[in-house]
């Protein structure tokens, strides 16, 4: 890369992460995807995805040992708060929140993918983030960028409740307010088998609650009971 190309990802560093890279193309690797290299393989030849299994190590280990040393809840509540902190939705939240989606190389079918598929790059380039500048800063400068962007989603976590399984909570709060268990029913199923969509309604005994659409029958029933526990709440 030029010059030219290399200064948005040498500006970046500097004035959202707040870092010098010796070696910025580190950087750009952690936000190139693998479909820009299918689309560009005479040119690049290096793609994200090493750099995010690294990172996602160092993201997972620097949040367990977080909770580990200002908790002393059970193992299976750390587990699930862990699970929230660490969630596509988290993470890709943070990555869009530092604004580098215009910085991350993809192919052109890419750019025009699902929201869904979206967000998992976006959280895909930021465990990459991690990895990056776990090379290039080490341990404790990775620990406190997760710190910054990651570790302090946790109150917010704990006061909504969203660590809980969404579906499981549900229960838990029908049962106590109108003496039922939540019914799942599938509305509508559309799509190729590859790539279908569910619409599920949740009900309260016979009277409908909420409604969730999902990539499978379990995404579109977390939703649904999430709109549903919203509806409790109200």
């Amino acid at each position: 890369m030029t010059g030219m190309q290399l200064a948005p990802y040498i500006e970046f560093a500097r004035e959202k992460l707040g870092l010098e890279f010796n070696d910025i193309q580190l950087l750009v690797t952690a936000l190139t995807h693998r479909s820009y290299v299918n689309e560009h393989k005479k040119s690049v030849s290096e793609h994200n995805e090493r750099l995010e299994f690294l990172g996602d190590a160092v993201l997972e280990l620097v949040t367990t040992d977080y909770l580990f040393k200002n908790y002393d809840e059970p193992e299976g509540i750390l587990t699930a708060w862990r699970a929230a902190l660490v969630r596509t939705e988290s993470i890709g939240e943070a990555g869009h929140l530092l604004g580098y989606e215009p910085l991350i190389r993809m192919s052109k079918g890419e750019k025009k993918g699902s929201e869904r598929a979206r967000l998992q790059i976006l959280a895909n380039a930021f465990e990459a983030t991690i990895g990056a500048i776990y090379l290039e800063k080490g341990y404790d400068v990775a620990a406190e960028f997760i710190a910054k962007h990651i570790l302090t989603k946790l109150d917010s976590i704990l006061k909504s409740g969203s660590w809980r399984d969404p579906k499981s909570h549900l229960q838990e709060v029908m049962q106590a307010k109108d003496a039922v268990t939540p019914r799942y029913v599938v509305l509508s199923a559309e799509g190729p088998d590859h790539d279908k969509t569910f619409t599920i309604a949740v009900y309260a005994g016979g009277k409908l609650i909420a409604q969730g659409v999902g990539s499978s029958k379990h995404a579109a029933e977390t939703v649904a009971a999430k709109e549903a526990l919203g509806h409790y709440a109200a």
